[in-house]
């Protein structure tokens, strides 16, 4: 018999239980980025304060213990009773969700406004929290456990300051792992400082000894000088400043002599990843003044007609950054801006600045036309190329590439394909894969290196073919995460400097070109070992990294007998048994995998820049610069 349904089954989570109940639905994960939004949504706060002109300094300090504080010399928040609850704003800040001045127009003209539940989420979340306050010449203290006020608000001394400081420590119940990334609080620091140029940003790493401080005048303008670097302009730095009907623009941007750009968008300082109304028409207000020009000067190619989007964006290097009362975000990841007037804004004072830029610097204006004018061609010389590759491909009724061996799952969920190197890794892969999920794909060669190619050139590699087609899912702007036919794609190359060039190769290819692939966690490496000891029955592999390359070192370590001991060294895949490979490699019960992100997308572009390029001189100064940290060189 079914159990009643009444309103006893009705369960009713109340104060801040939803929020440890279903923490995804608040921070998105519970892995290491769901760790480091908390720190984020406390920051924001500070941030919120200097984007109203009441905050010049916000410091992060990573603890001995994996907890956080984080200080902004804001205006402090309001200590008083609130009508509404009857508590303290500050309590009914931290323990009521949606409560923020925020929420009130006449507190924050502009706001992150990207959850609006910071405070409180970070309370339940965390195994304790204690937040001071100085305010009204008091200092201010409440302490709270996994969201539960210990206490009421209590004046624990005098002040002169004025301010909030919160420190926590993540429950580690919640989160897969407590431990902070430094390099993820640096990059949001660094951020921090170039857009809101009048802030100090600070981080204090406890652990490490690092104290580090941000503060950049010039703002999105040395930014962007430092994303550029090394590259070779072919046009000035260009900056707009604006303020229009509840907007405030910035925009940067600068041509230079490469085929590939990265635009950079911003709203209130959140990170647009998916773009939105202000990158989209600051794009628009390019193509359309550069193909009018063309078009009066009867510049433009008829066979090819009128630049596109992609001809303009080759080699253009941007930050577009606006602030806006009450941004509304789209999309799943809601990272993108969908504020439908801000295109009046943007598109409006970009027009008015290049056509009065263009119309006096008629040199300028034909230097980066040429420029456009050899990626129009190059797109036009591949077209052909490219619509040869996608009529071959399955999901247009084509063939795969004969030397893939699919799976045969339906459907994408849980399946992987591996891009291995050679004909031994392929054979050996392919004896022993979990045919019904895993795919294998085999590389013949070394892939082109496509840092440094025309875009004809690149679709014209049989290997890249190979890709495209095997993946399903297209090409730079073609390319469409929902023909995505493997749900991981998986990179599986030898341990020695061969496979290591290959790998980044291939990282390359996908960083560039297949790019949603990696911001939304298909691209993985795989990790094979790189030692076998075996000591009579009883085999151990070791993978990287390893600290030395002394062998009685890393035996001695492990608790093996040298002279009992033989050793193997894996600088092949092909070396493997297959029933080894599967193990060690393939396996998911025990295999080691990395999951390729770009949390730092600027540094990455600027490394693939450096190590892929044409331009020697800098990767030979990044070589001698990092040589002396590298600890087994296999030559």
């Amino acid at each position: 018999m079914s159990q009643a349904y009444d309103a006893s089954q009705i369960k009713v989570l109340e104060g801040l239980e939803p929020v440890r109940q279903r923490p995804g639905m608040y921070i998105g994960t519970t892995d290491i980025k769901g760790l480091h939004h908390l720190i984020q949504e406390i920051v924001d706060n500070g941030v919120d304060e200097a984007l109203a002109g009441h905050c010049s300094h916000i410091t992060t300090i990573l603890h001995q213990d994996w907890s956080v504080t984080v200080h902004d010399n804001g205006r402090g928040i309001p200590t008083d009773i609130h009508p509404k609850t009857g508590k303290s704003a500050l309590e009914t800040v931290f323990t009521v969700l949606h409560a923020w001045g925020k929420f009130e127009k006449s507190a924050y003209k502009i706001s992150w406004w990207l959850h609006g539940v910071g405070a409180s989420v970070v309370n339940a979340l965390s195994e304790r929290l204690e937040v001071y306050v100085h305010k009204n010449g008091k200092l201010h203290k409440q302490r709270y456990e996994r969201g539960i006020p210990q206490g009421s608000l209590e004046v624990i001394g005098d002040t002169e300051l004025t301010g909030t400081t919160v420190s926590f420590k993540p429950d580690d119940t919640i989160f897969e792992s407590t431990e902070f990334l430094e390099a993820t609080e640096i990059n949001r620091m660094k951020r921090g400082a170039y857009l809101t140029p009048w802030v100090t940003f600070t981080i204090v790493n406890e652990i490490t000894g690092l104290n580090k401080r941000f503060s950049f005048d010039g703002g999105i303008r040395t930014w962007l000088r430092n994303i550029v670097a090394e590259q070779r302009g072919i046009s000035k730095l260009h900056y707009i400043e604006a303020e229009g009907k509840e907007c405030l623009m910035e925009i940067a941007f600068q041509y230079v002599d490469s085929t590939v750009g990265n635009l950079y968008s911003y709203v209130n300082n959140i990170p647009t990843i998916d773009g939105g109304t202000h990158e989209l028409w600051f794009k628009s207000a390019m193509l359309n003044i550069i193909n009018e020009f063309g078009l009066q000067r009867e510049l433009l190619d008829k066979k090819i007609g009128e630049f596109t989007y992609g001809d303009i964006t080759d080699g253009l290097y941007a930050i577009v950054t606006v602030k806006i009362p009450e941004p509304q975000f789209q999309g799943q990841t809601k990272w993108r801006l969908g504020n439908s007037y801000v295109r009046g804004q943007v598109e409006k004072k970009v027009e008015e600045y290049l056509r009065a830029y263009f119309t006096e610097n008629e040199e300028a204006f034909e230097t980066i036309f040429s420029k456009i004018m050899l990626s129009a061609r190059a797109r036009f010389a591949a077209k052909m190329a490219k619509e040869t590759v996608l009529r071959k491909s399955a999901l247009l009724g084509g063939v795969l590439p004969g030397k893939l061996s699919d799976c045969s799952k339906k459907g994408k969920n849980g399946t992987e394909i591996y891009i291995v190197e050679g004909n031994s890794a392929w054979w050996s892969a392919k004896q022993w894969r979990d045919s019904a999920f895993q795919a294998i794909l085999p590389l013949r060669g070394k892939i082109l290196n496509t840092e440094d190619q025309m875009f004809d050139r690149i679709l014209a590699n049989n290997e890249v073919k190979s890709l495209i087609l095997a993946l399903g899912a297209g090409i730079k702007e073609n390319f469409d995460l929902e023909g995505l036919r493997y749900d991981r794609v998986v990179i599986m190359t030898d341990a020695d400097v061969d496979g290591a060039h290959i790998r980044t190769l291939l990282l390359t290819f996908f960083f560039r070109y297949m790019r949603p692939l990696i911001d939304n966690g298909h691209l993985y490496i795989a990790v094979p070992p790189i030692y076998k000891f075996k000591q009579g029955k009883k085999e151990e592999y070791i993978y990287p990294p390893v600290e030395t390359d002394d062998l009685s070192d890393l035996m001695k370590h492990h608790g093996f007998d040298p002279e009992k001991t033989s050793i193997q060294r894996y600088k092949g895949l092909g070396e493997m048994n297959p029933d080894q490979l599967w193990t060690t490699t393939m396996d998911p019960a025990t295999r080691k995998m990395l999951k390729v992100t770009t949390d730092d997308a600027e540094e990455a572009d600027r490394l693939f820049r450096i190590l892929m390029w044409k331009d020697v001189q800098s990767r030979k100064h990044f070589i001698l610069t990092h040589a002396k940290n590298v600890k087994d060189l296999d030559v």
